[in-house]
């Protein structure tokens, strides 16, 4: 079995010293299901950022494709594409 996840606690009300100053507290059961929500819905906008790139990098490729079947000269395309 794994240790249950905490988290650091500071009071800066209190004096530096004072025994409650920092706590380690465990993290509520609710608390553990917010940071697997929040992992996975971060796992999701990577998964989808790093699509949108692959469709942007191939729809380039495309492109270059296309024009040089035009005839236009990689010099010409890249000044087109920038």
């Amino acid at each position: 079995m794994s240790e249950r996840p905490t988290k650091l606690v500071v009071d800066c009300s209190l004096p530096e010293g004072h025994p409650d100053k920092v706590q380690i507290i465990p993290l509520t059961d609710e608390e553990i299901a917010q940071r697997e929500a929040e992992a996975a819905q971060a796992a999701l906008e990577l998964a989808q950022r790093e699509q949108e790139e692959l469709e942007k990098q191939q729809n380039k490729e495309s492109a270059k494709s296309k024009l040089s079947a035009l005839g236009l000269t990689e010099d010409e395309i890249t000044a087109l594409l920038g």
